[in-house]
């Protein structure tokens, strides 16, 4: 999988969501239940506003002085006896695991949840080189037994899915015989895949943080998968964005604290798995080598750009739990492997603008997610500069732009404004019927397509309110 989940067009993906009845139940459930349990928690934590303002010094913090901070977790991780590289592009890292498999003859990978080795295709080129690859994660793992169907949420990736779904696509794929109860669907998977791991002869993570000061790589999960994918495997691989460092962990604990109370609306989430390098020789259990894999990939452009408060992200989603627009449309509709406003924001960045152009217009700029942030991303913000962006470099069609010119001509001489606004009153007053104008065409036809126009009496506002002032109380 890579960033892009789906060739279809971006109005035609809405159009089938929109459809998914379950899908949108299921949406609205998960996130009144999310954003309410991450209420709940944030208020017992106390002082919250304080919280996040830490959480955004700290992430800040680490952007002004990253190429600090990767040097010494760099430092770090080697003196530990890990090995560490630096991968400008997708293509450098997927080309240095590849090595790696090829160097081990590895005929079995298990990996943990990871957005940025979706993000790289990871796993495309390790079933390339004839070697199994098994997501261990509960809901990538439906995703992939379903044939590798997109993720439609950041944390829990397989949402858009039912349990009866889910029972019939292990009964056609895995031979599942039980019933829909998520329990039986959870042991069943839990034996089924345990001989992945014994066999298994690389295993690979993400990393939620990396810690500068001891090169440590932390893995925050709901599932013990990650912790045996990290200590039964002889060779463990972590890929990490390069903005995901905390100098100590003094800042580690906030950060934690912010990320599992925003996703999941708990202090804690199953599993905070700290590891420092391959196993030291009086142990026995973890990797015999660890090898750190720090990825750009469009990253230090993001920096240098006025997007880069985007890379204060935590990946914790509650901008998703809390959207309006992903309320209705669902994280497929968006086409990509982040979705919702995060993924509205970053997948233009790292994706270009010509797979992604639509997203910062899925968007109703109400700023919900301005206040659930625990790092105080300005979300809305960045989606108006995005769209600032393309109408400078004229991605936005003709005849908005033609339509958004005419308006600044008019809007600016208050004679033309006051004679257009009544010429267009009576025009309504004549055109408008049942709700609906006779022509469905542009822009003007996409917004009125899902709403009913009241019936406009032919006058003008600025006419009204004059008449109203002209005309004595009685």
């Amino acid at each position: 999988m890579s960033m892009k989940t789906s060739s279809t067009q971006f109005k035609q993906r809405i159009e089938v969501q929109m459809q998914d009845t379950f899908m949108r139940e299921s949406v609205a459930s998960a996130q009144t239940r999310m954003f309410t349990n991450r209420q709940v928690a944030a208020d017992k934590l106390g002082n919250w506003e304080q919280w996040r303002e830490m959480g955004m010094d700290i992430r800040n913090h680490v952007l002004e002085n990253l190429d600090y901070y990767l040097h010494q977790l760099s430092e770090s991780v080697s003196s530990n006896g890990g090995k560490v590289f630096f991968a400008q592009t997708a293509e450098q890292a997927t080309a240095y695991i590849e090595s790696i498999i090829q160097d081990k003859n590895a005929k079995k990978v298990v990996k943990s949840k990871s957005m940025v080795t979706e993000e790289i295709s990871l796993n495309a080129m390790i079933e390339r080189n004839g070697c199994d690859v098994v997501e261990t994660d509960l809901g990538e793992y439906i995703l992939q037994v379903d044939d590798y169907d997109a993720p439609s949420h950041i944390v829990v990736p397989a949402l858009h899915k039912n349990r009866y779904q889910i029972r019939d696509i292990f009964r056609d794929k895995i031979g599942y015989q039980g019933s829909e109860e998520p329990e039986a669907l959870t042991r069943y998977v839990r034996d089924y895949i345990r001989h992945d791991f014994l066999e298994a002869d690389i295993g690979i993570t993400g990393c939620n943080f990396a810690v500068a000061e001891s090169g440590t790589v932390t893995l925050v999960t709901n599932e013990g998968n990650a912790r045996l994918a990290t200590s039964l495997p002889k060779t463990h691989i972590a890929v990490m964005g390069m903005e995901r460092i905390v100098p100590t962990f003094e800042e580690l604990d906030i950060v934690i604290s912010l990320l599992c109370r925003s996703a999941v609306g708990l202090p804690l989430t199953g599993y905070v798995t700290a590891l420092t390098g391959p196993r030291e020789e009086e142990h026995l259990d973890g990797p015999e080598e660890f090898h750190l894999v720090i990825v750009d990939n469009g990253r230090s452009d993001i920096l240098g750009s006025e997007f880069k408060d985007i890379l204060r992200c935590v990946r914790c989603a509650a901008c998703v739990n809390t959207c309006p627009a992903y309320r209705h449309i669902g994280g497929q509709s968006y086409g990509s492997i982040y979705s919702g406003p995060i993924g509205a924001v970053l997948s233009p960045l790292l994706g270009g603008y010509e797979d992604f152009k639509e997203l910062p217009y899925a968007c109703s700029l109400c700023k919900a997610c301005h206040d659930v942030c625990p790092v105080k991303i300005p979300l809305s913000d960045l989606l108006l500069k995005h769209r600032q962006k393309m109408a400078e470099q004229g991605m936005t069609p003709l005849s908005e732009r033609m339509s958004v010119t005419a308006f600044n001509i008019i809007n600016a001489k208050p004679l033309l404004w006051d004679k257009t606004v009544k010429v267009g009153a009576t025009l309504a007053s004549g055109l408008i019927r049942n709700g609906k104008l006779p022509l469905q065409i542009g822009a003007i036809g996409e917004w009125t397509e899902a709403r009913d126009l009241p019936q406009p009496d032919g006058q003008s506002f600025r006419s009204w309110f004059k008449n109203r002032q002209s005309t004595p109380e009685s």
